[in-house]
């Protein structure tokens, strides 16, 4: 969840063809729904310090369960680096509803993003820690259609990423 949450966003002027990415404003709705399992499908980043990282993850799943707490949810992650399984449930995600932004905290590290509007069953994150930009794609499922991937390629694309700064899953 590192690679979702961990790392930035600074959105900069798009070009005019390109739809722009609109935030979800948090409702009684939105933490319910982002409960249960998500697969990590691709990302794109300018980050230096996650570039390696995001070239070594082969597989990633992360769960949101709720909390004792009412802004918090627990994380479960279990991602393949390479040949290593690594497998955490130490970290958390922090709700605030002021700004609609989720803050993940693992270690006394937060990172924050914004939920981008999609489908229900897709999980865009953008993310807003650097000047490095940054977006992420999960989905409930594995396997996403080529539809749903040429879009997010489409916006990568359309915020300036080339090819080779995109990075999916097996």
């Amino acid at each position: 969840l590192a690679l979702l949450l961990g790392l930035p966003l600074a959105l900069a002027a798009e070009p005019p063809s390109c739809a722009p990415l609109v935030p979800v404003t948090f409702d009684n709705a939105t933490i319910p729904g982002l409960l249960g399992q998500w697969i990590y499908i691709a990302g794109a980043s300018r980050y230096p310090p996650h570039l390696e990282e995001l070239k070594s993850v082969k597989h990633a799943a992360f769960s949101f369960s709720p909390s004792s707490h009412e802004d918090e949810l627990n994380v479960t992650e279990i991602m393949r680096l390479n040949e290593t399984c690594v497998v955490k449930n130490t970290s958390k995600i922090l709700v605030f509803w002021h700004n609609s932004t989720l803050a993940h905290v693992d270690d006394q590290v937060a990172s924050t993003a914004k939920l981008i509007q999609s489908d229900k069953d897709l999980l865009i994150l953008k993310h807003l820690n650097t000047n490095f930009l940054t977006l992420s794609l999960s989905a409930r499922m594995p396997n996403v259609s080529k539809e749903v991937l040429e879009d997010f390629k489409a916006h990568l694309h359309c915020l300036g990423f080339t090819e080779e700064e995109i990075f999916f899953t097996s």
